[in-house]
Formats: structure tokens, C-alpha cells, sequence
């Protein structure tokens, strides 16, 4: 995914990707339609926003990797705004091409979470197999199937953590931060497409011989 490099200082393109999510982050939360909820969402993105320019000299990621990584909180950044349930991606398809999405294909729910429940599987494997063979020398083989297994663990202890979220939070809160929106599958439909999503990732690598 490019040269990485362990210089003191990050490289422009890196810093740029993460003031511009920094500044996403901002611009989310004004006006915020849920200021309740903003915290659960957006708290998170900023901590990784911080421990950023650490992380990436100690893991060594390229260029490519953390934009790959900046697009997927990108995404969730837009998802946080809105609690995920209540993207407006109709309102935005009606504007622009006289159409909703949800009538476009019979949707019954908002799908953006499903969205970016799969970016992570596709934007995180790449840049964790990189981290992996750089600093503890995993063969690329081994590094996409460990890159593949973080994805599918991180997914399975985020669905754990919306679980105990419902046993301390009142309903309300819990409910609007889970977004089930009525599917009682939500959760194994989240990972499971986090799991596709990686494995897109490393059909692509194969494919590219990376």
C-alpha cells in the first residue's frame, strides 16, 4: 500500500487526513440534531483522531493506509450525525436525481449503517495486514487472514458493547445508539457484512499480487 516511513514528523498528505476529519467531526456537531446522543458517536472518532499520530509512527502505515482509514471515519462521522437511523439519503437522492433510494429498491429500513458496517471490513484490513507486517513481520498471506480475524473481532466486541449498552442505558438511548430499527438480526447482519467487506479487501489484494 505504498512506502510508510518512521519519521519524527507525520507526512503532509497523513496530517491533512486527519485535520480533515477532525474538522468533519466539527462540522457534524453543529446545528446537531441529537445532541443527547453526540457524545456515544463522535467521542470515540476524536480519541482516535488524537492517539493518530502516535499510532501511525509506531505501526508504521502508509499514506494509502491512513486515508483508507480517515474515509471509513469519514463515513461514520456522517453516520454519527444523524445516529445512523436517520441519514438522509433519500432526501438527498430525491434532490438530485427526483428519486429515493428506499423507493428505488423497497427498502424498509435506513441502510446506511449497513453501509459503513461493510466499509470498515474494506477500509480497515488492508492498513491492519500492513501494520502487521511491518512492525512483527507476518507473511502477506498471514497478514490478510489476521487482518480478515480483526475484523471480525473488533465487529464481534462492538456488537457486545451495543448489548451491555442496552442493560445500563435507559431504553430510549440505547435503542436510538443501536439502531436495530426493529431487526432482530442486526447484529449478525452487521457483521457479516463487516466479514464481506474484508473479504472484498483481500480478493483485491490477491488480485493486485500486494
Amino acid at each position: 500500500m505504498g512506502a510508510g516511513g518512521d519519521r519524527r514528523h507525520l507526512p503532509l498528505a497523513q496530517r491533512a487526513m486527519i485535520v480533515i476529519v477532525l474538522i468533519a467531526v466539527g462540522l457534524a456537531n453543529i446545528g446537531q440534531p441529537y445532541p443527547h446522543l453526540a457524545p456515544l458517536q463522535h467521542v470515540p472518532t476524536l480519541a482516535i483522531l488524537f492517539a493518530a499520530p502516535w499510532a501511525i509512527r509506531r505501526w508504521r502505515l502508509s499514506t494509502a493506509s491512513v486515508v483508507s482509514i480517515g474515509l471509513f471515519l469519514l463515513a461514520h462521522t456522517l453516520g454519527g450525525r444523524y445516529i445512523y437511523s436517520y441519514v438522509p439519503y433519500d432526501h438527498w437522492s430525491r434532490a438530485l436525481a427526483g428519486q429515493g433510494l428506499s423507493d428505488r429498491f423497497g427498502w424498509t429500513r435506513n441502510q446506511y449503517d449497513r453501509l459503513v458496517h461493510f466499509l470498515f471490513g474494506l477500509l480497515w484490513t488492508l492498513p491492519v495486514r500492513q501494520a502487521l507486517m511491518r512492525r512483527h513481520g507476518l507473511t502477506p498471506g498471514l497478514g490478510l487472514w489476521a487482518g480478515f480475524a480483526f475484523v471480525g473481532s473488533v465487529s464481534a466486541f462492538y456488537e457486545i458493547f451495543e448489548w451491555l449498552l442496552t442493560l445500563v442505558a435507559a431504553g430510549d438511548t440505547a435503542d436510538y445508539y443501536n439502531g436495530q430499527q426493529g431487526d432482530m438480526w442486526d447484529a449478525q447482519k452487521d457483521m457479516a457484512l463487516a466479514q464481506g467487506g474484508s473479504f472484498v479487501a483481500i480478493l483485491w489484494a490477491w488480485w493486485r499480487r500486494i
